[in-house]
């Protein structure tokens, strides 16, 4: 059953909420789990989201929770390729896969330079094709880690290329609709940068663009502005890196994304999943 929570302009931490559609509710859509994250709806309406913890990617259609990946490998973050496939970034495994539409997996990226990548966390794709990932080192111990740097990746033609290494807990990222631009979350350092994306697909720039406090996913709308799952709610960030709105949830939010149509927002956080319908249109993952 679903359940809800009405959303009043008095519980926005800043500007009135005028990116919530008027009279519209947070309802909960999925419940009981132990730490959700990549919330994508599929071509087909369907909802996947992950558990980590839990080892498994889920599929919600129509209240009906059923799963779709039974060992994800500790899938973190999912996204889906203009043939709507699904690419996950296996926290557990080290790797990062794509979901081929006979059911089979396979493996796109899991070392660079001969040395095992940390614990890939979320990724976004642009329009040819090109994958980006963050690479922070949350699913392995001091120890396990073999590259002595947390970065961002890109894969292109089959070829993996180290984009920047001078984060420390990379975690989000999202293009603007032009796709010149490139925001990635760290979430220790509790701020948001944004790269100039180059011709060739590489990044110039990475200036601190926004803080807010643990940003985590990010997903992006029509107009430009960045949607963050941040500790104190989803941040609304304009163009110009300012704090626009923040939309309390009933737990801390872990990752978001827009429904197809971009009339709704996904928003995983902790053992919850929620939707919520908004003003503006948001790009889909």
């Amino acid at each position: 059953m679903l359940s809800v929570l009405l959303l009043t302009a008095s519980q926005t931490a800043s500007a009135p909420a005028n990116f919530i559609a008027y009279g519209s509710k947070i309802e909960t859509i999925a419940s009981g789990h132990v730490f959700t994250e990549g919330p994508i709806e599929t071509m087909d309406g369907s909802l996947l989201f992950s558990d980590i913890p839990a080892n498994k990617v889920y599929r919600l259609r129509e209240e009906k929770l059923t799963v779709f990946r039974e060992d994800s490998r500790g899938a973190n973050g999912n996204h889906m390729d203009a043939d709507g496939r699904i690419l996950t970034c296996e926290h557990g495994s080290r790797q990062v896969t794509r979901s081929k539409n006979d059911g089979s997996v396979e493996v796109l990226a899991r070392e660079f330079e001969g040395k095992r990548l940390n614990s890939p966390n979320d990724l976004t794709i642009r329009k040819g094709g090109a994958i980006y990932f963050t690479d922070p080192p949350y699913g392995i111990r001091p120890e396990q880690a073999e590259l002595g740097f947390n970065g961002v990746f890109m894969i292109k033609s089959r070829k993996l290329t180290l984009l920047a290494k001078d984060f420390d807990r990379p975690n989000g990222l999202v293009f603007n609709p032009s796709e010149t631009l490139l925001f990635v979350a760290d979430t220790s350092k509790n701020h948001i940068r944004r790269f100039q994306v180059e011709p060739d697909g590489t990044l110039k720039g990475g200036e601190e663009w926004a803080r807010t406090p643990s940003p985590d996913g990010l997903c992006m709308d029509r107009k430009g502005q960045v949607w963050c799952a941040s500790a104190d709610g989803v941040n609304v960030i304009s163009p110009s890196g300012q704090i626009l709105q923040v939309i309390p949830f009933p737990q801390t939010p872990s990752n978001v994304a827009f429904s197809r149509d971009g009339k709704t927002l996904f928003v995983t956080a902790r053992t919850a999943v929620y939707k919520v319908k908004v003003t503006v249109l948001g790009i889909a993952p």
